[in-house]
């Protein structure tokens, strides 16, 4: 049966993980961008179609969640389960996994990310370029990582976290790990050095919370 493969969200993270998905494709499946939204029948290349048309599709369909906003990524998994519609993982040929990962679907690891050992994440997290996780990690379902985030070891991330590039994360302890709450959002650049409540949102180094006070102590 021919196939069709979906990447759902026409725009420049999309165009990213296109060419990761293409090294997949065998000579009759087609290629596309899912968008329910975009004004242009076409973006890099690629057709842009809706949810509604990609489901009239008389072929084997696959997706591939490239939206940043977690709480979106969590909407469409929905939708497109509910259409049995498979979501897929995608991952670039120089990502580096080392030992004992677990992995759940809806992933996209793009490239020189790398995972070492003993580590858990849950669904749909997304690794930009250059970032990486170190030993004993457990991450949540819906993360986010922007390009070149460091997660060193014995570090726990809730769900729905979204952690911006450059982020350093200190290293927890066995015992002891530093713990990164639901919905939290990590600013650019910061460094973590403690655990973060959940929702908060921090900044700097180290980190601390994104108050006014805080914001003027700091500039």
């Amino acid at each position: 049966m021919k196939k069709i493969y979906g990447v759902y969200g026409a725009s420049g993270f999309g165009s990213e993980v296109i060419p990761l998905l293409k090294e997949k494709l065998e000579i009759n499946d087609e290629l596309v961008f899912i968008d329910d939204n975009f004004k242009e029948d076409s973006f890099s290349g690629y057709k842009v179609i809706s949810f509604e048309q990609f489901c009239s599709f008389q072929k084997e369909k696959f997706v591939t969640i490239a939206i940043a906003n977690s709480k979106i990524r969590e909407k469409l998994t929905i939708k497109c389960e509910k259409e049995k519609i498979k979501i897929i993982s995608v991952k670039a040929s120089n990502v580096v996994k080392l030992d004992n990962i677990e992995i759940q679907d809806g992933s996209i690891l793009t490239p020189f990310v790398t995972l070492t050992s003993n580590i858990k994440i849950g669904k749909s997290f997304h690794a930009n370029i250059y970032s990486y996780v170190a030993h004993d990690c457990i991450i949540g379902d819906y993360v986010t990582f922007a390009p070149g985030v460091k997660c060193n070891g014995n570090v726990h991330i809730g769900n729905h976290v979204y952690i911006g590039t450059g982020v350093i994360i200190h290293q927890g302890k066995q015992n002891r790990p530093i713990k990164i709450g639901d919905g939290a959002v990590i600013a650019a650049g910061a460094v973590v050095t403690k655990s973060i409540p959940n929702g908060m949102t921090v900044f700097g180094n180290p980190a601390i919370e994104f108050t006014k006070e805080n914001i003027k102590r700091r500039s």
